[in-house]
């Protein structure tokens, strides 16, 4: 089937939020999931809190739940396997936890505002896409709105039959800006599930690195990495992220203008998303 190529210029952004707009380092959900594991008996990491970052909440539960380590520590306190069950009632009591810790958690990626300010420059429109459900969210917008960051469509995991990798949240963002085609539009998140997400929808893809969920630190933290350790970190955060199949990969939201023009000089050449 040979698709029409588009080579006008880009319509839209689509944002992730923790970790890329907003949460530096990407810390409320993930300090959650630790303890409502733990009020399971289950000690996991942070690093393993953080695995499947991106998708809906309930399944990012039971994506740790199938860890070969969980399902033995699982095994071994509740003698059996991870039912269904379990994986609601932990669920039920993530939300309220995440619920009462959002507000601190959602200041503005400091990159943010003049990263908006090139975008509208450039009479873009603005998506966004989140694991967060629509209760949560009303929390973050509201802080960060107050912040002066207001996107033009918001869409939840819950509002679309599956969240990411799947696309649909991203097809609900082009049908609620009015932009099409998917290639007219970059997806820019911190997570594995966040590429697949751009990927799956057909959009360019784009891994964002230092106040990502796959780096995993604070901005206090990162000031204080020496500066080997944090272009190693980099590094290895970017290949991640390429792998999984991002377009480009930027350090951080300050690089938006000219990841926008690098994205328009391949649109006017024909290019597609993925090639």
């Amino acid at each position: 089937m040979n698709l029409r190529n588009y080579t006008g210029k880009l319509k839209a952004v689509i944002f992730d939020w923790a970790g890329t707009t907003v949460d530096f380092g990407c810390f409320a959900p993930t300090g959650v999931f630790v303890e409502v594991f733990r009020q399971k008996g289950i000690e996991i990491t942070m690093a393993e809190a953080r695995g499947p970052m991106g998708m809906h909440k309930r399944e990012h539960i039971r994506e740790i739940t199938k860890y070969p380590r969980i399902i033995k520590e699982w095994k071994k306190v509740h003698g059996g396997k991870c039912r269904d069950k379990d994986i609601e009632d932990m669920f039920k009591r993530f939300i309220p936890l995440q619920l009462s810790v959002l507000e601190e958690h959602s200041a503005l990626i400091p990159e943010l505002p003049e990263a908006l300010k090139v975008i509208r420059s450039m009479e873009m429109k603005i998506g966004s896409t989140t694991g967060y459900n629509n209760e949560m969210m009303k929390i973050v917008t509201a802080c960060a709105a107050k912040q002066g960051y207001i996107a033009d469509s918001v869409v939840c995991a819950t509002d679309v039959p599956a969240g990411r990798p799947a696309p649909w949240m991203a097809f609900r963002n082009a049908e609620n800006l009015g932009i099409y085609p998917m290639q007219a539009i970059v997806k820019i998140g911190d997570t594995i599930s966040d590429i697949e997400e751009g990927a799956n929808a057909g959009m360019w893809s784009v891994g964002v690195v230092k106040s990502s969920n796959e780096m995993g630190l604070s901005l206090q933290e990162i000031d204080n990495l020496k500066p080997a350790d944090l272009e190693n970190r980099i590094i290895e955060v970017r290949k991640t992220f390429l792998n999984a199949g991002a377009d480009f990969v930027i350090d951080s939201l300050v690089e938006t203008g000219g990841l926008i023009y690098r994205i328009n000089d391949k649109l006017a050449k024909g290019e597609r998303p993925g090639k």
